[in-house]
C-alpha cells in the first residue's frame, strides 16, 4: 500500500509540467466514475503468508492471471451464504427463476464457469432428459452426438464439447452446413469471438438450425460488456448461450451462467452436480457460488455503464499522458470489436532510441516492486504493447504510467 501512495504522489507531481490539454484529460473523470480507495481486507492474507506474489493487473480478465476480482457485494453474499445449509436444487430452481427474470430467458443455470457451461449444454442436446443416456456418457452409441461447427470457429475450448463424446463436423459456409446435418446430428456450435472469422452469421445460423431442429449453442465468454449481450444472442433466437461469471461480470472466477430453454436447461441439470452417476459431477459448483454469481448478474445491471467506461477511458488517457514527453512513443486508446469490448491503450516506440523491446519492458515490469502483468504472450522483440486498464485497482493506473515512463525514460 505504501508503495501505491508514494508512486500516486510521485505522479502527481510528475502531471505538474503536463501541457494543458493532458491536463483536461486527466479532468475528464467524473464523480459517479471515480474510483474510491480500496478497503483493507479482513481475515489471514494467506497469499502473503506463502509468498505467493500478486501483480497489479494491467492485461484484462484472463483465467491464468485469475480473471476478475469479485465485487463487495458479491463477496459479502458468498459469506452469508456460507454459514447456511440449503438443498441445492431447491436453490437452483429459486436461482433459475431469477436469472429468466433478469435475463429475460426461459431459464438459467449456474455452472462451473464457461467450459462447464459448454459441456453441459452440448450433453443436454445429446441426452435430454433420459437417465440411461445420461448415466452413459461420454459413450455415445445411439445417439445423436455429432455437433457442426465452422473451421472458423475452432477453439481449444471446444474441448469441453467434446468432453460429451460428441463429434465436432467443421464447415465453411451455409451450404456445406445444410449438408452436413443428418441423423446424428445434435447440436450446432457457434463461437462469438470469431464472428468476423465465419461465413456465417448469427441470424442465419440460428435459422438453418430452426429449420432443421437442431438445437444452438454460443459461448459468449467474453463478451460482456457490453451489457445488452446478456440479451442479445437469446433475441436473435440461439437455444442456449454460455458466459463466463469471472470476467466483466466480477462474479465467482469458478462460476459462469448457461441460459436458455427451459426444457434444454433441465436436462443439463440432471447431466450436472449434484447428481452422482452424470458427466460433470466433477463440476461441483456450491451454494456460494451460486449466490455469488445470482448478485454480480444484480450489480452488473445496476451499474452506471456509462460513467464506469469513462473511468476506464480516464486510465488510458493518464497513462498515454505520461509518456508526451517522448517524441517517438505513440498512444492509441483501442477497443476490441467483440471479445473483452473495452478501452485498452496501445503503445508503440522506436526501439533503437529507447533500447528497450516490448518483451524487456514485459520483464521489467513483472520483475519490479509491485509486480505489473501485461496479457499473456505480451512482448517480443518490437516496439508495442497493449495495456488493460479495466481490473486494475483505483490509483493503480498511476503506478503503471510511472513505471512505463521510467522504463522507455532509460532509467532503473
Amino acid at each position: 500500500m505504501n508503495s501505491v501512495r508514494t508512486a500516486r504522489r510521485s505522479f502527481l507531481k510528475l502531471f505538474a509540467g503536463v501541457p494543458p490539454a493532458a491536463g483536461l484529460l486527466m479532468a475528464g473523470r467524473t464523480d459517479a466514475a471515480a474510483p474510491q480507495p480500496p478497503q483493507a481486507p479482513q481475515g489471514r492474507d494467506v497469499i502473503q503468508e506463502l509468498r505467493v506474489r500478486t501483480f497489479i493487473n494491467a492485461a484484462g480478465t484472463f483465467t491464468a492471471l485469475s480473471g476478475s476480482l469479485m465485487l463487495p457485494e458479491v463477496r459479502a453474499a458468498m459469506q452469508v451464504a456460507a454459514r447456511r445449509f440449503v438443498r441445492l436444487e431447491d436453490l437452483n430452481d429459486a436461482v433459475s427463476t431469477r436469472l429468466a427474470e433478469l435475463l429475460r430467458c426461459e431459464a438459467g443455470l449456474v455452472t462451473a464457469g464457461c467450459a462447464s457451461a459448454m459441456m453441459l449444454g452440448t450433453a443436454a442436446c445429446l441426452t435430454g432428459t433420459d437417465t440411461a443416456r445420461i448415466r452413459r456418457l461420454p459413450d455415445t452409441t445411439g445417439m445423436r452426438n455429432e455437433v457442426i461447427v465452422q473451421r472458423s470457429h475452432r477453439v481449444g475450448y471446444d474441448h469441453a464439447i467434446r468432453n460429451t463424446g460428441a463429434r465436432m463436423i467443421e464447415v465453411r459456409t451455409s451450404q456445406e452446413l445444410v449438408k452436413a446435418i443428418n441423423g446424428r446430428t445434435a447440436m450446432l456450435f457457434y463461437l462469438n469471438a470469431s464472428t468476423d472469422r465465419g461465413s456465417i452469421r448469427h441470424e442465419e445460423f440460428v435459422r438453418l438450425g430452426r429449420q432443421h431442429k437442431i438445437p444452438t449453442l454460443i459461448d459468449t465468454a467474453a463478451d460482456v460488456p457490453p451489457v445488452d449481450n446478456l440479451f442479445r444472442f437469446q433475441k436473435i433466437g440461439f437455444d442456449l448461450v454460455c458466459f463466463s461469471g469471472g470476467k466483466g461480470l466480477r462474479g465467482p472466477q469458478s462460476a459462469g451462467l448457461l441460459l436458455g430453454r427451459k426444457d434444454l436447461i433441465a436436462a443439463a441439470r440432471l447431466n450436472n452436480c449434484p447428481n452422482a452417476d452424470a458427466i460433470a459431477r466433477t463440476n461441483k459448483v456450491n451454494k456460494e457460488e451460486i449466490v455469488g454469481m445470482l448478485v454480480a448478474v444484480e450489480m452488473f445491471l445496476k451499474r452506471d455503464h456509462e460513467a464506469v467506461w469513462k473511468d476506464w477511458q480516464g486510465r488510458c488517457h493518464r497513462i498515454a499522458a505520461a509518456l508526451k514527453g517522448f517524441d517517438d512513443v505513440r498512444t492509441s486508446m483501442n477497443v476490441p470489436a467483440i471479445a473483452n469490448h473495452v478501452p485498452h491503450l496501445r503503445i508503440t516506440w522506436e526501439v533503437k532510441r529507447r533500447g528497450v523491446t516490448a518483451g524487456e519492458v514485459v520483464r521489467r515490469l513483472r520483475d519490479g516492486k509491485p509486480s505489473i502483468e501485461l496479457a499473456p504472450g505480451a512482448g517480443g522483440s518490437g516496439g508495442n504493447l497493449t495495456i488493460g486498464v479495466w481490473m486494475m485497482e483505483p490509483g493503480e493506473d498511476a503506478v503503471v504510467a510511472e513505471r512505463l515512463r521510467t522504463i522507455l525514460g532509460g532509467g532503473r
